[in-house]
């Protein structure tokens, strides 16, 4: 399901960068995986301001926050080379099941299109929270905010890495936990996958840029729920 967006959040620009906070549900592009989209973040935004964009980067439909785009043709070249060489430092937040650790890394390499290839992330514990909510053989229910860092860029990458510890994303299908999703789903309404692109840094014509994205009325109305507050309504997007 797409979603009726007429224009986006702009959070930088300049004569050659652009960057958006990308809402949940919103695909980067067309693509022939979701023959039903009928929205796409690259579409929309050269029509907001008028002029071609390219992607720099790619965040899952499900994922929210920074998406970055090169308003020339030169400009994307650059920014490809920057990403390919991890000169770009992205940050994340997600909710995840269970307790982490205060930090850690994740060193698992990780299969896509039958090539594997080395994968790393590190994530620090931001808060942890234990909720009314029995599941299971559990009377309570434990969840963490984390911020994790990604050193290489594969698909999917965080949620298979949150996955393979056993620290699920909230709201991730298919790498996350069914009946979890569900619960949330059932209890407060909740579709969105509780992953945030919040800051994106990186150097360009000599100059350094922090790109800052708030997270989305549905990722705060989680955290409320988390923290024991009386959440708001969840957010309209009923899509995968």
């Amino acid at each position: 399901m797409s979603l009726p967006i007429q224009s986006l959040p702009i959070i930088f620009e300049n004569d050659v960068l652009i960057a958006i906070n990308k809402p949940h549900g919103l695909l980067v592009h067309r693509t022939r995986l979701a023959p039903e989209a009928t929205a796409f973040a690259l579409q929309i935004l050269r029509d907001q301001i008028g002029q071609p964009v390219w992607p720099a980067h790619r965040l899952d439909r499900k994922t929210s926050g920074v998406l970055l785009f090169a308003k020339t043709k030169a400009g994307d070249s650059e920014l490809q080379q920057l990403f390919q060489n991890r000169k770009v430092t992205k940050v994340y937040k997600a909710i995840v099941r269970g307790w982490l650790e205060e930090s850690g890394t994740i060193d698992y390499a990780l299969t896509s299109e039958e090539k594997t290839k080395e994968a790393t992330t590190h994530y620090k514990r931001l808060e942890q929270f234990e909720i009314d909510l029995p599941f299971g053989q559990h009377a309570t229910s434990r969840y963490s905010l984390v911020e994790l860092h990604p050193e290489t860029g594969r698909f999917h990458q965080l949620r298979k890495h949150m996955a393979h510890i056993h620290h699920p994303i909230l709201g991730d299908r298919p790498h996350g936990c069914n009946k979890q999703n569900r619960l949330w789903k059932e209890e407060f309404g909740m579709v969105c996958m509780m992953l945030h692109a919040a800051r994106l840094e990186l150097e360009h014509g000599g100059e350094k840029f922090v790109m800052e994205a708030g997270i989305s009325g549905e990722f705060e109305r989680v955290l409320c729920v988390m923290r024991g507050g009386d959440p708001p309504r969840p957010c309209p997007f009923k899509g995968e």
